[in-house]
């Protein structure tokens, strides 16, 4: 039986070196993504609808246009100026696929998908094909951190230092390990505005790999309540700065705060090697998550 983890090691050690690839991404490729003054919907599920979130905030913050993200199943309207950016590492996403057959006839739709020859890769034929990024393990790590450096390259943004901030994270010590790790039991991330949806992102991971209890907040949002989980039993990590008072407030329920200091997209890369701990830990194997597959397809798609 082969050994656990070894695909999603192999692909979590990988992205400083993706990210570096995405910074080189060619101009023609970047002109297929929104440009500066369009209105953009990003559709995208689960871990790719965190990544929509993300680039979302920080093309609004760049002055860019207004920009937002949704999950397709949720959707309830399109405006008619808005132009449609789809993401999907298997290119097979029923949500997706059925939402891009309903709406490419009404309104531009570009994609970034992680395997040629699929259904949106065929529907979207100008796709940003991000196929070097691709994964075998069922849990994403490198496609969605490689497909968010592209979209902030689009944004004309600097990757060297975040893939600098990248390695650090695969070199650097996590906030629990070794014999801490048994005494743990409760995860919460916090992050602001972009970090916020990195944060539901990294929680995300932590609950594929190893079925564990996590919650994600925006920072200002964890007093108005579910501070009232903490305790000693929990890690609250920050993918973003906390002011004194929360540190303190935190704290004082005896939970461990770590306050991430790289890049958050970097500090992902630190959640990923956390998810693996934790999952070996609960005897899982993140390669492979029970109950998961690489794609969800929809009844009759």
């Amino acid at each position: 039986m082969p050994e656990p983890a070894v695909l999603t090691l192999a692909e979590l050690a990988s992205q400083p070196a993706m990210w570096r690839r995405a910074a080189a991404t060619a101009e023609a490729d970047l002109a297929r993504l929104p440009q500066p003054g369009q209105r953009v919907l990003v559709l995208g599920c689960g871990t790719s609808y965190y990544v929509g979130e993300a680039y979302a905030r920080r093309r609004i913050a760049a002055g860019q246009g207004r920009t937002r993200a949704e999950i397709p199943s949720q959707l309830d309207h399109v405006e008619d100026d808005e132009v449609l950016l789809v993401i999907s590492r298997s290119g097979t996403t029923g949500d997706l696929v059925r939402v891009v057959e309903e709406l490419a006839g009404d309104h531009p739709v570009t994609a970034i998908v992680g395997e040629a020859g699929t259904p949106l890769a065929d529907l979207v034929p100008d796709a940003v094909l991000l196929d070097y990024a691709d994964e075998e393990s069922v849990m994403q790590t490198r496609f969605a951190t490689t497909g968010l450096s592209v979209l902030r390259r689009s944004l004309g943004e600097d990757l060297a230092p975040v893939a600098a901030e990248g390695e650090e994270a695969l070199a650097g010590p996590l906030p629990v390990s070794g014999a801490e790790l048994e005494g743990l039991r409760h995860v919460v991330f916090l992050g602001d505005k972009w970090s916020a949806a990195l944060s539901q992102e990294a929680a995300l991971k932590i609950r594929e790999a190893a079925g564990f209890w996590t919650e994600a907040y925006p920072l200002f949002e964890y007093q108005h309540g579910p501070i009232s989980c903490a305790g000693p039993q929990t890690l609250v990590w920050a993918l973003c700065e906390v002011p004194d008072w929360v540190a303190t407030d935190i704290e004082a329920t005896g939970a461990r705060l770590e306050v991430g200091r790289l890049d958050p997209q970097a500090e992902l890369v630190r959640v990923h090697r956390l998810a693996v701990e934790l999952a070996l830990r609960e005897g899982r194997d993140p390669d492979h998550p029970p109950h998961l597959n690489r794609s969800v397809t929809l009844a009759g798609s």
